[in-house]
């Protein structure tokens, strides 16, 4: 155990395995941080982070496959391992080199099990075997994704890796679906993918006593509630934004549990979540319930990914169909604002961008929980959109905003952190 960093497994009642707290921690305090057994860079973000250590800017290039970038010599030495299971195979294949960030990851973690000797610093309290499965809980659908991925690794891996046996790949292809953490940016954007196995024993609730950020390829782990001896660590696993039954359908699919928190029991923001307009006349029901499912439809929809300006249009449809229902503060409002946000940000629409944004903040404070970095993000991309546009004072508040929720969740000497005061500064 970390008995002496104030934290214990332990049985947790109709969780199975948890961890707790065995001393009082206060809001924004550090229980503990961990590094990944294996973590990977997701293509799209190569040359702009080290392949090693996710340090922002990368000045040195890999000279035979020219597409991984690293900080200097040492981060590319350090990084040798695992990406030789990819550079060579990257040259031959050329532009067919396209496993999942999924199989990528796995691959990693079998070269790396194969050479490690003893246990790794990240596995206290639990093995990166003993990670829970959930091989014989999957559909036709993830089934079949995950032999698409275990095809990918035998087609771009095999050369460099041995292969273990079909039983076992697909256990290890649950378990990292199940544990793998996604690291993200300041602004919420997708870095890569990594497993902490320690990490592995934390229980999911929706009313979180921790939250999870990241330090480079680290996991770094805080309290957003003050604890006493006893206490659960407790993170969400999903995004908190929507109603009761959105939030056990996700954690259902993805994850194979229901949740019994409070508030899953008590559903009570689920009527701010699910507000309909003020109007003369009640709205019925059954009008709520098929707005509702046209919301998840259209949420659906996005994921086709048609081109920006379409989606865009797709966007605006949806606002003004469930608008006529639909409170500007209800989630499935707030979806369609914050994709229309982000699209705005791709096409360059600094205005367009802004005006969904400040829309958002009002709700979001109100509906997520205290410390949420969902909130912190939009502050922080509305700030770096109002210096764009020279608007000084109103990007200074959004900073110093951003920065309240962030100075809990990432530490007061992240470098997030060091990077908004210099900001803030230079007003």
């Amino acid at each position: 155990t970390l008995g002496e960093g104030g934290l214990e497994r332990f049985d947790s009642p109709g969780k199975g395995r948890g961890l707790r707290v065995t001393r009082p921690f206060k809001v924004g305090e550090l229980l503990f941080s961990c590094p990944a057994f294996s973590h990977v860079l997701s293509v799209k973000e190569r040359g702009c982070y080290c392949e090693f250590c996710f340090t922002r800017l990368t000045l040195w290039q890999c000279g035979k496959c020219k597409k991984a970038f690293y900080c200097n010599v040492k981060c590319q030495k350090g990084d040798w391992a695992m990406h030789k299971l990819e550079c060579s195979a990257m040259v031959a294949f050329g532009e067919n080199w396209c496993p999942s960030e999924l199989s990528r990851l796995v691959a990693r973690i079998l070269a790396k099990k194969k050479m490690q000797k003893e246990r790794c610093i990240c596995e206290k309290m639990l093995l990166i075997g003993e990670m829970q499965s959930h091989t014989e809980d999957e559909d036709n659908e993830k089934r079949e994704m995950t032999e698409a991925d275990i095809a990918g690794l035998h087609r771009f891996y095999s050369k460099h890796l041995d292969v273990p046996d079909h039983k076992e790949l697909l256990t290890l292809f649950s378990q990292v679906a199940c544990n793998g953490f996604t690291i993200e940016d300041d602004e919420l954007s997708h870095l890569g993918t990594a497993v902490y196995p320690d990490m592995a024993l934390i229980n999911h609730s929706c009313l979180p006593s921790v939250i999870v950020t990241f330090k480079g390829t680290s996991a770094e782990v805080r309290a957003v509630q003050d604890m006493k001896p006893g206490d659960e660590v407790l993170i969400s696993y999903i995004d908190l934004l929507y109603p009761t039954d959105d939030r056990n359908n996700r954690l259902r699919e993805s994850y194979y549990f229901i949740c019994d928190c409070q508030e899953c029991k008590s559903q009570s923001k689920d009527k701010a979540k699910l507000k309909v307009r003020k109007q003369r006349d009640s709205i019925e029901p059954d009008v709520i319930n098929n707005m509702v499912r046209y919301a998840r439809k259209a949420i659906r929809d996005l994921d086709s990914v048609p081109p920006p300006s379409e989606l865009l249009e797709m966007c605006e449809q949806s606002l003004e169909e469930m608008g006529a229902v639909f409170d500007d503060s209800n989630v499935y409002m707030l979806h369609m604002m914050y994709q229309a946000m982000g699209i705005c940000m791709y096409m360059q629409d600094l205005d367009g961008a802004i005006r969904y944004g400040e829309k958002l903040l009002k709700p979001y404070s109100h509906l997520y929980p205290p410390y949420s970095l969902n909130v912190s993000s939009v502050y922080l991309k509305l700030g770096r959109l109002y210096l764009g546009l020279e608007r000084q004072s109103a990007c200074t508040s959004a900073l110093k905003k951003a920065m309240a929720i962030m100075e809990v969740a990432h530490g007061k000497d992240h470098f997030y952190i060091e990077e908004l005061r210099k900001m803030i500064a230079q007003k």
